[in-house]
């Protein structure tokens, strides 16, 4: 067995290795691409904190670390055919020796709700169960209707000079987050700078209360078979007035303007401000659950 770091050129293999097992555990097709997996890897330092397990020249096995706030997390996935040799735990020793290394105060892995194996496995480490995160997503079947906002709200794409109005929306909107970590302005702008735009349009927008930012959703093109969008929140003031709404509809316009009918997201199940059910609202529904496991 030859274990080796990763590689942003071994993506494709990550998501070919990965999709297999989802679509073992679950019974149908992976939407899991390399262009999802290079989404995965922006803060991964792959030369001491990722593994390749290959035997004979074929991979077995992937995990990778990263340290978010004090807190350890790390993902590991066997291959097909090669479960019940002692890769997973493999795996978890390489991820709990590197939240040690990080002096990381808990960790974090996970694993789809389907996983039976893997449950068992880290709850024989001393892991619990502490969360659970559903996939969404909408498959547009017409064009959706304008979304509009309330006077004095005006909704308009991202523009030069809200990036930290944009950082700010969004750090304070996930303050009730469970176990959310804002990363300091300048590192989130050097990870997301050129993401808010592509050649096709807009792809981040923000709701305005005059000159306040009041609610900011991303998005991303070419993510789970679609459109995809990685965040939205409203700032506490301005909640329960419909933006969210808004900018979810604006969103699905957005990508419906482009071809691209399948919009997804992830929510946390428990989320205090109720997301799950405002998804449902726009008829957005559950399509996949993962479990996070917690080790202090």
């Amino acid at each position: 067995m030859n274990v080796r770091p990763l590689t942003r050129s071994d993506a494709g293999l990550v998501a070919a290795i990965a999709a297999a097992d989802e679509e073992a555990l679950r019974g149908h097709p992976s939407r899991t691409q390399a262009r999802d997996v290079l989404s995965w890897w922006t803060r991964v330092d792959f030369d001491r904190e990722s593994w390749l397990f290959e035997e004979d020249g074929e991979p077995v096995a992937f995990g990778w670390f990263e340290l978010h706030g004090d807190i350890g997390t790390y993902v590991g996935v066997v291959a097909q055919g090669q479960k019940g040799r002692g890769h997973g735990a493999a795996l978890v020793e390489l991820g709990e020796s590197a939240a040690r290394t990080a002096q990381a105060a808990k960790i974090h892995t996970w694993a789809p709700t389907e996983d039976a194996a893997a449950a068992s496995l880290f709850a024989a480490r001393g892991y619990r169960e502490a969360r659970r995160f559903y996939e969404m997503a909408i498959e547009l079947q017409q064009e959706p209707a304008a979304p509009t906002v309330p006077e004095p709200f005006v909704l308009e794409p991202f523009r030069d000079g809200d990036a930290r109005a944009f950082h700010a929306t969004m750090n304070e909107a996930f303050q009730d987050h469970w176990e959310w970590h804002g990363l300091p302005f300048d590192e989130w702008w050097e990870m997301r700078q050129g993401q808010e735009a592509d050649e096709a349009g807009p792809l981040w927008f923000v709701v305005r209360d005059g000159d306040e930012m009041a609610a900011c959703i991303r998005n991303e093109a070419n993510r789970n078979g679609g459109g995809f969008v990685g965040l939205i929140g409203v700032r506490r003031p301005w909640r329960g007035r419909g933006l969210a709404k808004a900018l979810l509809h604006r969103t699905f316009a957005e990508f419906w303007r482009r071809g691209t009918p399948r919009v997804s997201l992830g929510v946390d199940a428990e989320s205090p401000t109720g997301a799950t059910k405002l998804y449902e609202s726009v008829g957005m529904t559950v399509e996949s659950a993962m479990a996070v496991f917690e080790k202090e």
